[in-house]
């Protein structure tokens, strides 16, 4: 049975989080290549030297230290820059999640939304729709798929009475501009020009 997502307010509201993709709004198609014996053809790598081919998962990712040695998964420790050590934090669907803070929609703008779920409840969620469709503010929580160290932002949609969970991160907006005016050199524009005058056949 796939995890439920619990929102609380005034009471408990489990909902089935259901991923929308490309996929699904608009279907796909799959381009695949055979031999001429009628076998589906593999997709495989070929090393640096040519000598040997490499089987499809054949390739993962290593963690070696400073010295070259291999390094276990599970003897790696997460800090923070300040080089304390970093807060595991549980998953969204370990426990109910309390409906306690809003975002505007100037905030909700400010971030980039990488993931769009629709929540399909197990009961009647009418009162929930409804405060989230006729609240000027967007109900805001942190949202994390399973336990990490560093959450997504998450916000709950309303539309034609379904709810929409959307997931993203603060976009970091840069000001470009001018810090300073420039200043003219005003000698390396007069010597500028006076070369320009020289007559070379003078020479």
């Amino acid at each position: 049975m796939a995890r439920q997502l619990i929102l609380q307010t005034d009471k408990a509201y489990p909902f089935n989080v259901i991923k929308l993709d490309r996929k699904k709004l608009y279907g796909w198609k799959d381009i695949v290549a055979y031999d001429s014996a009628g076998e589906e053809c593999v997709r495989a790598d070929i090393d640096p030297s040519g000598a040997f081919i490499i089987p499809k998962g054949g390739k993962a990712l290593g963690i070696l230290d400073k010295n070259g040695n291999w390094v276990e998964r599970k003897e790696l420790q997460a800090v923070y820059q300040d080089g304390q050590t970093a807060m595991l934090l549980p998953s969204s669907f370990d426990q109910p999640i309390p409906l306690t803070r809003r975002a505007s929609l100037e905030e909700f703008l400010d971030h980039t939304i990488e993931y769009v779920y629709l929540l399909e409840p197990n009961e009647t969620a009418t009162e929930l729709v409804k405060q989230v469709s006729t609240n000027e503010e967007l109900f805001t929580f942190t949202y994390n798929y399973r336990a990490g160290y560093e959450g997504s932002a998450a916000f709950l949609v309303e539309s034609k009475g379904n709810l929409f969970l959307l997931v993203g991160y603060p976009t970091q907006f840069e000001f470009i501009g001018l810090e300073q005016i420039a200043e003219f050199n005003t000698e390396e524009e007069e010597s500028a020009e006076q070369e320009e005058e020289l007559d070379f056949s003078m020479m």
